[in-house]
């Protein structure tokens, strides 16, 4: 689900000029067809110097799409067991800090990225492209740190950047008594479909932001679970994932055999 997400995100400023080339190259098959040679010889010129053109033209979503492509984690594909086993310890180190800091009020606000880009906002900050960690998030968050008043985001299993700056949200749905931190951290969850964990620096209060619905008074049970649901890979999709009952399919068919 992730792959083929973002894999359409990356692909679709391509559609428009996908359409003219796909029915410009139909015309010149048609035009072959009938022998319409002066015409076919034309629209082939045509054709070469519209691809040129196309890649002059969308050079940096070009560019963008290979980083993109690049970026992307293919073993978890045919793994997709790895990635809940790379995001529990992240989950758990995440809320053992939470609960330490909302026991202290220790304000944050912390983002975990999914299929959306986050680059507008993570560049906002410091680059960091560290492991996480208890220590590192509660060290991050510590009231005289030059980064703990912005937000910190965590993609790919890694921390990439502290201390940026959030949308906040305009929503008339939020409580009076939340102040900025608590709106950005919603306002992150609106325009993206990042899962946002937000720790009052004035109550202490453990609060999460999902397509911009805030779920508040959460106990670190409560967050863990939360946490679980919305960033690991359920059973049942697991069970629906095509590698994953092909590699069923298989070590079924091989214990069979062994059987025999």
């Amino acid at each position: 689900m992730l792959v083929r997400l973002t894999a359409k995100a990356a692909l679709e400023p391509f559609l428009p000029a996908a359409v003219v080339v796909v029915a410009l190259l139909l015309v010149i098959w048609l035009t072959g067809v009938l022998k319409m040679h002066t015409l076919n010889f034309i629209l082939s010129q045509l054709s070469q110097v519209g691809l040129i053109a196309i890649v002059v033209l969308f050079q940096p979503e070009l560019r963008r799409m290979i980083d993109h492509l690049s970026n992307m984690k293919w073993k978890r594909l045919f793994d997709p067991e790895e990635e809940n086993d790379l995001m529990i310890p992240i989950i758990q180190q995440t809320v053992q800090a939470c609960e330490v800091m909302s026991e202290e009020k220790v304000g944050a606000l912390i983002v975990f990225g999914r299929t959306s880009h986050l680059d507008e906002y993570y560049k906002t900050g410091t680059l960091l492209d560290a492991q996480v960690s208890e220590q590192l998030i509660r060290n991050i968050f510590f009231p005289k740190a030059a980064l703990h008043d912005g937000a910190m985001i965590i993609r790919d299993g890694q921390i990439a950047a502290a201390g940026c700056v959030l949308p906040l949200s305009d929503s008339n749905r939020l409580s009076a008594d939340l102040g900025t931190r608590h709106r950005a951290g919603v306002g992150m969850s609106e325009v993206s479909d990042a899962v946002v964990v937000i720790v009052s620096e004035e109550t202490g209060t453990i609060s999460i932001a999902v397509g911009g619905v805030l779920k508040r008074h959460l106990a670190p049970q409560m967050l863990e679970r939360h946490l679980r649901n919305e960033l690991c890979k359920q059973p049942q999709e697991l069970q629906d994932n095509l590698v994953v009952k092909l590699r069923q399919k298989i070590q079924k068919k091989g214990g069979k055999e062994n059987e025999k």
